[in-house]
């Protein structure tokens, strides 16, 4: 490969994160006839530096390009630095400010005494600088320190090179774990997967070691119950499962001798746990218990009478002007005096209104002020917007449980744990259905162990994208109160979206889902022309003054020709098409745009963004010879700068799909239902997809495919262990 040899001389810009540079080079040598031109000269590179300093001399690998905007740089692919070669090219580098400590004239004394190699004995030895004279101990350790710091880098980049990683994944692993790296390196490469694809480590794993070899069949059984858990939301597995998964994700069919003893060897290390035929990762089985553990301990707490129940919520009544019927004041009296309760009802059953109920009686009942008000008080959720929704319903500050638990992102550990606990005597959670069991542990171990919890959510909804069935668990065990919400408030006389969730929840469809009503239509189309109908009902929907705020495309899957990636291309279009007043930027095969609609797809704690927010693209600034490309988004309010390489945490958001819609409402929705969305048709799916429309909704497709969809149980059973070990935790305590 061609290269230049030089040094740099300015740094423009570099990201301290992902090690991507900016930067003045100066050209002394090149192998590339194209770039001969600049030898003696200056020109711009770019590329991902682990390090990069003026120091040194720098030999780049790549090709020279011309950016539309930029002119002329040098992309960088790959690099090295020259290798040491003089006593005085050594000397240059000892006094750099690389190393620290050293002088120009320590450094001649140090070359003259340990010669051309004094850099490796210095390395391996503590004591080399001992034979030099002039040298306190506080600057021999201080140049010790120096090199193997410097050294250590260098060295775990050109292994990561040799074993097969780019320079950007070399950079990025470096960052992370540091002088760790070269032991994760010797010991086990299979670490490097919390941060980077499976796949990957074990395409290069395989290379330099035998397809059989212990640390790579650990590895992949370990990976092989990871994926059984977030395909299938299970906490355990059975030995078979296990096998099959094996087979299936790593062409590895292992004979019984070798299976057993990794097994046992994954149980000494503490990775997994066999009980029973059952085969567990250890953080869910070790999360199953934990919350069994926390349960009894908050069960077991004193309850508080509310003793002016009856009085107080005639007044509530009467100041919001509402009437609580049986069920909402059972649930709202069973919440306010005991220590764990649970409300699940389905869509216009008025959950949202018993929660600033709850809100409402319990600040009466303490005499809360203001500000004892927001101490004792968390309403909690597991989506941005759900929070947003409680709040407008309670007038209080509510959160993510992300948030509340103060989750760091670069570490994945939450700053409110068992050893830091938050304050807070009432906690209430809503969209308890989403929550997956490592979540719920995690809560359960943030809050203090009298607080009064209550679990708001819909049993009936998809469970969460995580392994758990937590809500349908907590509900089965019978060991805490619950309070089931049947009756369904209508908004109009000819409303039906509600009614219809019901019908779907009992698989029990009447003919009135084929009927107009005034919240409802569902329009018979074969699949091919669903697309086509969208685009009508949108365009028709803008001329009476709707917009991409007000409606919501709800669809099963990304692919396919009714799929979401398709849909969005065509409401892009049709709702921000181009124009030369708006910036584009480019991102793969996608182009978005300034007043685009996106879909984060990651939590983001540190600006208040998580998974399922929906934003705008406000502003497109492109990159210029300083800085990078900057796209601004608005999450109803809340402004986040992203730049190009961010632009994986977004989807446009026209179209997404109803796993992404759990926990928000929207105004309008629109749900094309086709044979082609194939095992994504099923009765959990489509109740939640129906469930998240407030004002109307129309169904665009096929009726046999939307009678099946209700029929199919698909995905109702999940293997957990949750209720079970409460039985028989609560049991035996007895």
């Amino acid at each position: 490969m061609d290269y230049i040899k030089g040094k740099i001389r300015n740094i423009i810009y570099q990201n301290k994160d992902n090690g991507y540079v900016v930067a003045v080079f100066r050209v002394k040598e090149t192998s590339d006839t194209k770039m001969e031109e600049y030898v003696g000269k200056t020109v711009t590179i770019t590329g991902t530096f682990l390090d990069i300093n003026e120091e040194e001399t720098f030999i780049l690998y790549g090709s020279p390009t011309r950016h539309e905007r930029f002119g002329f740089q040098y992309q960088v692919s790959s690099y090295e630095k020259e290798k040491i070669s003089s006593e005085d090219a050594l000397v240059e580098f000892l006094s750099s400010s690389l190393i620290k400590g050293c002088g120009e004239k320590s450094a001649k004394k140090i070359v003259e005494i340990l010669g051309m190699d004094a850099i490796d004995k210095i390395k391996n030895d503590e004591h080399a600088l001992d034979s030099v004279p002039g040298l306190t101990d506080s600057k021999k350790a201080s140049i010790r320190a120096s090199l193997l710091e410097y050294s250590d880098a260098d060295d775990s980049l050109l292994k990561l090179k040799e074993l097969g990683f780019s320079i950007p994944e070399a950079t990025k692993i470096y960052k992370k774990y540091g002088a760790s790296t070269k032991y994760i390196i010797e010991a086990n490469l299979y670490v490097l997967t919390e941060i980077m694809d499976f796949n990957k480590i074990d395409v290069i794993y395989r290379a330099h070691h035998e397809e059989l070899d212990t640390v790579r069949l650990k590895a992949c059984m370990l990976e092989a119950m990871r994926r059984l858990s977030n395909n299938n939301g299970d906490t355990y597995y059975k030995i078979d499962e296990i096998k099959d998964a094996l087979k299936k994700e790593f062409n590895l069919i292992l004979d019984e001798i070798t299976f057993e003893e990794i097994i046992y060897s994954l149980e000494e290390e503490n990775k997994i746990v066999v009980e029973q035929e059952m085969y567990y990762l250890t953080e869910y089985y070790e999360a199953e218990k934990d919350i069994t553990d926390s349960l009894y301990a908050l069960n077991a707490n004193n309850t508080t009478p509310f003793w002016d129940f009856d009085k107080e919520l005639a007044k509530l009544e009467e100041e919001n002007k509402v009437h609580y019927n049986e069920d909402q004041k059972n649930a709202i009296k069973k919440a306010l005096e005991n220590k764990i309760t649970i409300i699940s009802g389905g869509p216009g059953t008025g959950k949202t209104t018993i929660i600033n109920a709850i809100v409402k009686l319990y600040i009466k009942m303490h005499d809360f002020s203001p500000m004892e008000v927001l101490a004792n008080i968390a309403l909690l959720a597991p989506t941005g917007r759900a929070s947003k929704k409680m709040s407008s319903s309670t007038g209080l500050p509510a959160m993510t449980i992300h948030r509340f638990l103060k989750w760091n992102k670069d570490t994945g550990n939450f700053g409110v744990n068992e050893y830091h606990k938050a304050q807070e005597n009432l906690i209430i959670v809503d969209e308890m259905s989403m929550i997956d069991v490592t979540l719920f542990d995690a809560l359960l171990k943030g809050i203090k162990s009298n607080v009064e919890l209550i679990m708001v959510g819909d049993v009936h909804q998809l469970p969460s994208v995580g392994p758990g069935l937590i809500l349908n668990d907590l509900i089965e065990s019978d060991l805490f109160t619950f309070c089931p919400l049947e009756k369904i408030y209508r908004q109009s006389e000819n409303s039906y979206i509600p009614y219809l969730a019901l019908e779907i929840k009992n698989k029990d469809l009447s003919d009135d889902f084929l009927s107009q009503k005034d919240d409802y239509n569902f329009l018979s189309v074969d699949g091919k022309y669903i697309k086509d109908m969208i685009k009508k009902i949108c365009l028709m929907s803008k001329q009476k003054g709707l917009n991409e705020e007000d409606i919501q495309i709800l669809a099963p899957m990304y692919k396919g020709e009714n799929g979401i990636d398709n849909l969005n291309v065509i409401l892009q279009e049709l709702f921000n098409p181009k124009s030369p007043k708006k910036e584009e930027i480019r991102y793969g095969e996608v182009v978005y745009r300034e007043n685009d609609k996106v879909l984060q797809l990651q939590n983001n704690p540190d600006n208040n963004v998580f998974n399922g927010d929906i934003g705008y693209i406000r502003k497109i600034i492109p990159k210029t010879s300083k800085n990078k490309d900057m796209i601004i988004i608005d999450f109803e309010g809340v402004k986040v700068e992203y730049t190009k390489e961010d632009l994986n945490q977004i989807k446009h958001a026209y179209a997404i799909t109803i796993h992404k819609s759990q926990g928000s409402e929207f105004s309008h929705v629109i749900l094309p239902i086709t044979r082609n969305y194939y095992k994504m048709l099923y009765n959990k799916l489509i109740y939640t997809g129906v469930s998240r429309a407030k004002k109307s909704l129309v169904i665009i497709g096929e009726r046999e495919s939307f009678v099946m969809a209700v029929q199919n149980d698909y995905a109702s059973s999940r293997k957990t262990m949750l209720k079970e070990k409460l039985v028989h935790k609560f049991m035996n305590m007895r």
